[in-house]
């Protein structure tokens, strides 16, 4: 065990919420050596490290890699991210505009969003933020991200978190021009990527706060099948 920092990497260091990349780093020149890299961090700001369990052979300092992602867990991880996007959009639409995000954890196995609301969601108002974000879904809308100046952005009407410290230069994530947040996570291209967005559960987690949990594609998929 250890761990692995390159000069450049493809791997996406947990930030935000979003799990850390997994994949593998084997030798450049030679296939005897494997890496396989289980969590990615960011322990200062702009220093990768890559945890590493090595597989077989040696790695040592100034040794040329290749880097590979864990793509299925990448996607997975992605098409969670722009449902929790979609999720945050639908919530306000449905409970009203005093509804912004106070926490979340997207992995490829669901998503967690913890919001500010004063009481508990009916049924008929889970049903609608589901009927909204699977609407949106079918509705193959494009996800495009830019690098912009932070007064553009709000100018822009983009949503911040507001314990959040933001630079002189935000990454704007808009979806079909309807929800445009700041984040610096994956994202797919096209929203109906996602495939079907599925509400497990929503609960109080503490005064003024609720939290959603939900699984999307496959995985929702199988839930609903379960649950039948």
């Amino acid at each position: 065990d250890g761990l692995i920092i390159l000069e450049e990497t493809p791997f996406y260091a947990e930030k935000g919420g979003q799990k850390g990349d997994t994949g593998t780093v084997t030798d450049a020149d030679k296939s005897d050596s494997l890496a396989h890299i289980y969590d990615t961090q960011m322990p200062l700001e702009g220093l990768i490290v890559h945890y590493t369990k090595v597989e077989k052979g040696t790695f040592t300092k100034n040794q040329i890699v290749k880097a590979e992602v864990n793509n299925k867990e990448r996607i997975a991880i992605a098409a969670n991210h722009t449902a929790t996007h979609l999720l945050h959009y639908a919530l306000r639409e449905v409970l009203g505009k005093h509804v912004t995000q106070a926490g979340s954890s997207v992995t490829s196995e669901r998503l967690r969003f913890d919001y500010a609301h004063y009481s508990p969601l009916k049924k008929e108002e889970l049903d609608q933020v589901e009927r909204i974000v699977n609407q949106k879904i079918r509705e193959n809308h494009r996800v495009i991200s830019e690098t912009i100046g932070l007064q553009t952005a709000k100018e822009k009407g983009a949503i911040a978190l507001f314990n959040e410290k933001y630079g002189e230069q935000v990454r704007m994530v808009d979806i079909g021009g309807f929800s445009k947040e700041l984040c610096g996570g994956t994202h797919l291209e096209q929203t109906s990527g996602i495939g079907i967005f599925k509400i497990v559960l929503e609960q109080g987690i503490g005064s003024g706060l609720r939290r959603i949990e939900a699984v999307t594609g496959e995985r929702a998929w199988d839930y609903i099948k379960k649950d039948e």
